[in-house]
């Protein structure tokens, strides 16, 4: 009867062990959970600031062939000042 007693004692102890790995685990998955949201929603930050980087990129790239075109044109119109003799 001892024997069996102390059976039953090991085996509530290992379900109590099994209940604090559970209870871990689950403690542990609500974490990871809450970190892949953060990490989504930064993700999302990045790809909009991504997103916005690279019209930013676009104008300026508009910008520049707009400044060589006037500056053609002003180096046009400096040179046929220059040729009037002004």
């Amino acid at each position: 009867m001892t024997s069996e007693l102390e059976r039953v004692k090991i085996l509530e102890g290992k379900i109590s062990q099994v209940v604090e790995y559970v209870n871990k685990l689950t403690d542990e998955n609500q974490r990871l959970k809450h970190q892949i949201k953060e990490l989504r929603s930064e993700k999302k930050s990045f790809e909009e600031q991504a997103k916005k980087a690279e019209k930013i990129d676009q104008a300026m790239e508009k910008y520049e062939d707009e400044r060589e075109i006037l500056k053609d044109k002003i180096d046009g119109i400096i040179s046929q000042i220059d040729k009037i003799g002004i």
